[in-house]
């Protein structure tokens, strides 16, 4: 696990670095109602313009960026602590937290500094640079939520082989997967907008940078672009939710061939806790994505986006650690040892 966060540490550093230099030169404010052949900077339109609203806004999103961070940490010590969650499925639930700990600052403390600050402003580069993490962290969530599947289907359906299949070597394989295969949709969102040499305009109507939204703004037809995203999303949404939905067959019909009715409940109760964050993700940013393409309103399509980059990483410690016997006990060692 220590492995992977300096790798995307790493990369992170040197593609701040290639930005920087791709970085164009500034335009000058008053000529924003022309095509923009250069930009150094966007708005973000933020979540209200209501002064009264900000402080609340302040004090409610730096809570849940506290809650979010400390509940996903806990996890990872209470796993790394307890020898008895050593397996393969706390392995693949303590990277899922390290994914969530790297998800949420990259929208979350950019939204704070603009209101403390009563600026909307971000740079070129932090504009990519915030998109780039955003879609490596995002994607990591679900190929990880894919892998947590599949961890489920050998424990489940092959029982006897489980230790044998999820070997040490093939649990890290798998998350390395996940995080080139992650690293390599950012990429190809970055190449695109990368692209974008005319702007018509530099709000952007969502609190953080947008791919979607950043595509729109360009004064040519991104008709190609856009094909490219939408089926890139689509290829990946489809293989990962095909290997979720496959899993979850083959364990299902597999607990219906148990014989008692408390064997089927302690089998499904295995992976409860992991549906639950299944379809909470998918379930957010398969609503974010119909309210966009319904609403006209750029407010309520932030707002919604709040569901999905905010609420579900905040959710997930909890659910995985209340459904979770293991987990709370591990919790509670490695509380009472600090204490």
């Amino acid at each position: 696990m220590g492995t992977v966060l300096h790798v995307i540490y790493l990369f992170s550093f040197f593609q701040m670095l290639f930005l920087f230099q791709r970085c164009p030169r500034y335009i000058q404010p008053q000529n924003l109602t022309q095509n923009l052949t250069s930009v150094s900077e966007f708005f973000l339109l933020g979540l209200s313009d209501d002064p009264e609203l900000q402080p609340l806004l302040c004090v409610l999103f730096l809570s849940t960026y506290l809650v979010t961070v400390l509940g996903n940490l806990l996890i990872i010590l209470a796993i790394i602590s307890d020898p008895h969650l050593h397996t393969p499925m706390y392995f693949f639930l303590s990277n899922l937290s390290l994914a969530d700990i790297g998800f949420v600052p990259t929208t979350v403390p950019k939204m704070i500094v603009n209101i403390l600050t009563h600026s909307r402003v971000i740079s070129y580069g932090g504009c990519l640079m915030q998109m780039s993490s955003f879609i490596l962290f995002g994607c990591m969530d679900g190929m990880l939520l894919s892998m947590m599947s599949y961890d489920r289907f050998v424990a489940i359906c092959h029982p006897l082989h489980y230790l044998v299949i999820m070997n040490p070597h093939l649990c890290f394989c798998l998350v390395l997967v996940s995080f080139f295969g992650s690293l390599m949709d950012s990429q190809v969102h970055n190449l695109i907008v990368l692209q974008l040499t005319c702007f018509k305009d530099v709000e952007i109507s969502n609190y953080f940078c947008d791919p979607s939204l950043l595509l729109k703004l360009a004064c040519f037809d991104t008709f190609t672009n856009n094909i490219i995203l939408y089926l890139t999303g689509a290829i990946f949404a489809f293989v990962l939710f095909s290997g979720i939905f496959f899993s979850y067959y083959k364990i299902l019909s597999s607990i219906l061939r148990v014989p008692s009715s408390g064997g089927r409940h302690k089998a499904f109760s295995t992976c409860g806790s992991h549906l639950i964050v299944v379809c909470l993700y998918y379930g957010t940013g398969l609503g974010v994505y119909l309210s966009s393409a319904i609403s006209q309103s750029p407010r309520k399509d932030a707002l919604a986006s709040v569901m999905y980059t905010v609420v579900t990483p905040m959710l997930n410690p909890f659910i995985y650690s209340l459904r979770n016997r293991d987990i709370k006990r591990a919790l509670c060692r490695f509380l009472n040892k600090t204490i």
